[in-house]
């Protein structure tokens, strides 16, 4: 060790000793000796005493002082290891779940550590020399190092996945400082094992790196006064503990064949042992990513870790948080594939669903190729579901048809080989589908317990695919319907213009010949084709109107209707207030008021006249229409007149009066009837008012 190297290492113990001093005192001064604070405080000053060592070897590096560093690691190791174990319940390790009580946990962690003295003391004797040197006789020692690391990581990821995650907040400080400090010793001592010796720069900052995470250990301290932690172990929990300590167990024993590759590799050794280890790192990534690796570990784990195969409550927030999201049937049909798929380690499926008439086609697939076979309802494969709503396992039909009795599968089924599960999907009192799942990525026993949940499952998400395709049909109903609504209103403005081009027809038999007639017509006959192809417009657009509301004159409408109806001989007296603006729809508010007035005549037979009022009431915007004819009863106002398909005319469609009122409260606005029998009426429709200039800066504000 050169003298540089050595002054580094004197730097980086000191300041861990320094380090674990201070928090020896902080525990020992505000948590006590007892408990789990005392596991802790005898942590910290197990760890100050291999501090301190690093500091002996630095300064008189000898055969003794390394043997104590060596212990006081291992002690080390131990001690935090304990204290972990204090925090847990139990254990889960492959195979069996170890229920943790006082004793267990003092014969583990003097077992640990025990090891690894005996590994340390075994090896130790004449190879002290310098850090830098081989050290092949220490490789038991570092071994154990190595495994201890693994170990005190899988313990540190079973304590944070087993806290509730409403707790995890005052663990994840100490889960992280001591998953940092057992990565790097697991980083060193695979190292130390791949090159026959410790890396003198690795070991030297070793001191530094492990008092870095002190801070955190101090915060999680602070967080858990008495270190009371309620820990619950899951069926995740031990997926991914038994995922990492096989993960660990393989890096440690690909880095021990890298050792002995390097060994026989002769002049090439290094240069072999570097592809030895990609490969194996790249073998790693490949299990890691592998469905089926994962599927194999999962059912490994529900066969020999718990009673019960599945854990319902996570199973069933899973199923149900597929389910739940808001989509078309298509995109649930899949989801439902998946969900009924991944209870059973499936990676493909396809479903068929009953159509109206009865017969069952294929509705959705997932990983799976597309079929396009319908089944009938008299099927044999139907009736039998529908009868029993039994799980049919293909494998065991093909060895065992006597258990599945008047059972014949179609023949596009019975020559798929990836098939294997057909799961019924009841909906009310039968059949609504079913799915047909594939072969899983790993061995699945098919048992009572596996059969229940898949037909609980499969109910609930038939229930699912139920509710959407009915909310569908629904709002399918509801478009036709409003298609149909909008088809009234168009076809009553269609009869108003049948209407006009026949009063012009009427009249062209005595005034074809006046200049002034040909011109009106001419003018009439471009109104109603602009209207018509309006309606069109509107009939392909929807109900809504075309555009947005813009600035409107009153007055001028009305002005526009009076001389409408003085073309065809008919009195409109009108009185108008200047300035009366509001946002409406040009044509459309000329149709209401169009047809007011037509009302109006229609009300006095077509004689007298019809008076009409456009002024301004405070915010608001009036146009009433006024005539003397026959009059209404509250009854009929109250009942009738504004109810759709309800008219006194002979020729009336009992749509003006209800679209009227319908677009007169979408603009914000109402319309008020004062009507005496045998007196008359007066209708007023009145809207927000605008000015001018308000209007028009409200108008290019929705147009931008």
């Amino acid at each position: 060790m050169t003298a540089s190297t050595a002054a580094i290492a004197v730097a980086s113990y000191g300041f861990g000793a320094a380090a674990y001093a201070v928090l020896a005192i902080q525990i020992g001064i505000r948590r006590g000796w007892t408990g789990r604070s005392g596991v802790m405080l005898f942590a910290a000053l197990s760890s100050l005493l291999w501090q301190v060592s690093g500091v002996v070897v630095a300064v008189a590096p000898s055969d003794a002082s390394w043997l104590l560093h060596l212990l006081a690691d291992g002690l080390r190791f131990g001690a935090w290891f304990g204290f972990v174990l204090a925090l847990l319940q139990s254990v889960q390790v492959p195979g069996f779940t170890l229920a943790l009580s006082g004793r267990l946990r003092f014969v583990l962690t003097s077992s640990l550590v025990l090891g690894h003295w005996i590994a340390t003391v075994a090896g130790g004797f004449d190879l002290f020399a310098g850090v830098a040197r081989p050290m092949q006789r220490l490789m038991p020692s570092f071994g154990v190092s190595a495994i201890a690391a693994v170990i005190g990581l899988s313990l540190c990821e079973q304590l944070y996945r087993g806290t509730k995650e409403a707790a995890r907040w005052g663990i994840k400080p100490l889960v992280l400082g001591l998953g940092a400090m057992l990565g790097y010793d697991l980083f060193m001592f695979s190292d130390a094992l791949l090159l026959r010796g410790v890396d003198e720069q690795v070991w030297t900052v070793r001191g530094a790196v492990h008092a870095l995470a002190i801070p955190l250990i101090l915060v999680a301290t602070a967080r858990n006064r008495d270190w009371t932690i309620d820990i619950a172990v899951s069926r995740n929990i031990v997926f991914g503990s038994t995922a990492l300590l096989l993960s660990g167990l393989y890096m440690l024993a690909v880095a021990g064949a890298g050792y002995y590759v390097r060994i026989f590799g002769g002049d090439w050794g290094r240069a072999i042992q570097s592809i030895f280890l990609f490969i194996a790192l790249l073998v790693l990534a490949l299990l890691f990513f592998s469905g089926s690796v994962r599927a194999r570990i999962r059912v490994f784990i529900n066969k020999n870790f718990f009673s019960y195969r599945y854990d319902y409550r996570e199973e069933w927030l899973r199923f149900t948080k597929m389910l739940a999201t808001n989509s078309n049937a298509e995109s649930i049909v899949e989801r439902s594939i998946q969900a009924l798929g991944d209870l059973v380690e499936s990676p493909g499926g396809l479903q068929w669903w009953r159509d109206g008439d009865g017969a069952y086609r294929p509705a959705g697939r997932w990983n799976a190729p597309a079929m396009a076979s319908s089944i009938t309802a008299e099927a044999s494969l139907v009736r039998f579901l529908a009868a029993t709503s039994w799980v049919i396992d293909l494998e065991e039909f093909r060895t065992n048809p006597e258990r599945y009795p008047d059972l014949e599968l179609p023949l596009w089924l019975q020559e798929w080989s990836e098939a294997w599960l057909i799961i019924p999907m009841p909906e009310g009192d039968g059949l609504g589908g079913f799915v047909v799942l594939q072969l899983p990525r790993a061995k699945v026993e098919i048992d009572w317990e596996v059969l229940d949940l898949l037909k609980t499952a499969a109910r609930q998400a038939a229930t699912v695919i139920g509710q959407v395709r009915a909310t569908e049909a629904l709002v399918e109903a509801q478009q036709f319907s409003a298609f149909n609504r909008m088809s009234a209103f168009v076809v009553h403005d269609l009869k108003n213009l049948v209407a006009q081009l026949s009063l012009m027809l009427k009249n062209a038999e005595r005034h074809s010949a006046n200049p002034e007639f040909q011109k009106d017509m001419r003018s009439t006959i471009e109104h109603v084709v602009d209207r018509m192809n309006r309606l069109l417009l509107q009939l392909r657009s929807g109900a809504a109107p075309i555009g947005s509301p813009t600035p409107v004159d009153i007055g001028a409408v009305m002005t526009r209707i009076k001389t409408a109806y003085a073309r065809q001989g008919r009195s409109v007296v009108l009185e108008v207030s200047d300035g009366v603006w509001a946002m409406a729809h040009d044509e459309r508010i000329e149709r209401v008021l169009g047809h007011l007035v037509q009302n109006a005549f229609d009300a006095m037979e077509g004689r007298g006249e019809v008076i009409v009022r456009v002024s301004k009431d405070g915010s608001h915007a009036v146009a009433e229409v006024e005539d003397k004819g026959k009059g209404m009863s509250s009854e009929f106002i109250r009942e009738q007149l504004f109810k759709p398909f309800r008219s006194t005319k002979s020729t009336g469609m009992g749509i003006g009066a209800y679209e009227s009122q319908q677009y007169v409260s979408e603009l914000g606005g109402r319309i008020a009837v004062e009507s005496t029998v045998g007196v008359g009426t007066r209708m007023k429709v009145i809207l927000p008012a605008r000015s001018r200039d308000i209007a028009s800066d409200e108008s290019r504000a929705e147009a931008a």
